[in-house]
């Protein structure tokens, strides 16, 4: 599984797009939001959203980071709330979009920005809820003070664990039984509560957060939307999710490179992701398997040689040896466009043990990919080093090492015999020893 986390205007328009299965009339949504991008006339936007003259508004960034109220980034004007017009909200979107900003130490400029009505409200009427995934039970949080001051008043935050092996009537009982005393109609929070928790599990949300949730009579307003999902189940719930992006954090702009292979992993079945951490590091890896490029990650890092960590990803889900090719290329391009000033480059190839990925398959790929690259590995200098176990994992290693040897590029293989980790830590001290 992998988490990854979406604009709010795209769980909002989630919960919107699946609002009649799930809350079946029980309660109302009133969906009315826009996403403004740097393409998005906004001379247009009257014409094809006309509400937005009639109402009065909220812009804020929808960018994947928090606390915008705490950072001054949610424009609405203090001294006369609901008081924004589309021509205010409108200047204050292209200044904020002309302007470098920093965000938790991290400078970057804002793109995308989300458009509401303003919703007039008391304080006491701004509730919590939270959804998140564990091992084996999920848990809810709730609470009646909800807001930006929300994390000062954790110790009034209600927390419901649900074993995943409940059945609805369970997961009713457990949810009613702990709505928080200072909610006012707990019978009708916990019927919103157990609603959006069939629709969390059901379209494979990882976590979910509104803060604040306004509820007046059986009108819900979910004023702040925060979502991560399993991307790996989009051939389950793809349909309800409809067309969903999978932004990058603030300030960080995906390379060419990354694109290409984001663009890669939506079009497959299997699971390619790639992060460039420094494009002049020393150590570069291929690892199959989410779990497995963390703990290689984490190996070089706590060895000390973060620094020299180039880049971050894996290739799982048993791609195709066309699709392995493409991904190792990529990286390959990457690592041979300059030589490092204290030797050969090390290239780690690794993974756990494969489930159902057919290891000789994807290291056909591989070795489509070394062919082709094979005079620029050489001439940047590389040492590989392979770690890797699974359905045919020895055809697999034995081809690989061949092919290496007969295009001249220095490798060692190892099977499941040998910690996955223990290539990390070789490669380094016997990249060390040559620099020495």
């Amino acid at each position: 599984m992998a988490q990854r986390g979406i604009r709010e205007y795209d769980g909002k328009r989630i919960l919107a797009q699946n609002w009649e299965e799930y809350f079946d009339g029980a309660f109302e949504y009133d969906f009315k939001s826009i996403l403004i991008t740097p393409e998005t006339d906004l001379d247009k936007v009257p014409e094809q959203y006309p509400w937005v003259k009639e109402t009065p508004l909220v812009a804020k960034p929808d960018m994947l980071f928090g606390k915008r109220g705490k950072l001054g980034l949610i424009f609405f004007k203090k001294e006369k709330p609901g008081d924004v017009t589309w021509e205010d909200a409108k200047e204050w979107i292209k200044q904020k979009m002309s302007e470098e900003v920093e965000i938790n130490g991290v400078k970057g400029h804002l793109t995308h920005f989300l458009v509401e009505p303003f919703v007039p409200h008391k304080p006491e009427e701004e509730y919590y809820v939270a959804i998140t995934t564990g091992e084996d039970e999920d848990i809810i949080y709730m609470s009646a003070f909800g807001g930006i001051e929300v994390e000062e008043n954790w110790d009034k935050v209600v927390e419901v664990r649900i074993p995943i092996t409940a059945s609805d009537e369970e997961i009713k009982k457990l949810i009613e039984e702990n709505v928080p005393a200072d909610i006012k109609d707990k019978e009708k929070f916990a019927d919103f509560v157990y609603r959006l928790y069939k629709l969390f599990r059901d379209l494979h949300f990882t976590y979910l957060e509104i803060n604040p949730l306004v509820m007046v009579g059986n009108k819900v307003y979910p004023l702040d939307f925060v979502g991560r999902v399993d991307d790996t189940a989009q051939f389950v719930a793809g349909r309800k999710w409809g067309e969903l992006e999978f932004p990058a954090g603030f300030g960080r702009d995906l390379s060419p490179e990354e694109k290409y292979i984001k663009e890669m992993d939506e079009k497959s079945g299997a699971s390619l992701k790639l992060t460039i951490l420094n494009p002049e590091g020393r150590i570069w890896t291929l690892v199959a398997g989410g779990g497995a490029s963390v703990v290689y990650a984490d190996t070089v890092a706590d060895l000390g040689y973060v620094k020299e960590l180039a880049n971050y990803g894996e290739y799982s889900g048993n791609p195709s040896r066309a699709e392995t090719r493409e991904y190792v290329k990529t990286v390959f391009d990457l690592m041979t466009r300059s030589k490092h000033p204290k030797g050969p480059k090390i290239l780690i190839i690794g993974g756990a043990i494969a489930n159902f990925t057919d290891v000789a398959k994807t290291f056909e790929g591989i070795i489509d990919a070394m062919k082709e690259y094979a005079d620029k590995l050489r001439e940047v200098g590389v040492k590989i080093y392979v770690r890797r176990g699974g359905p045919n994992y020895e055809i697999g290693l034995k081809k690989i090492k061949e092919a290496a040897e007969q295009l001249g590029l220095p490798i060692e293989v190892y099977g499941p015999e040998t910690h996955m980790t223990e290539i990390v830590k070789k490669a380094i001290q016997e990249a060390e020893k040559e620099a020495a």
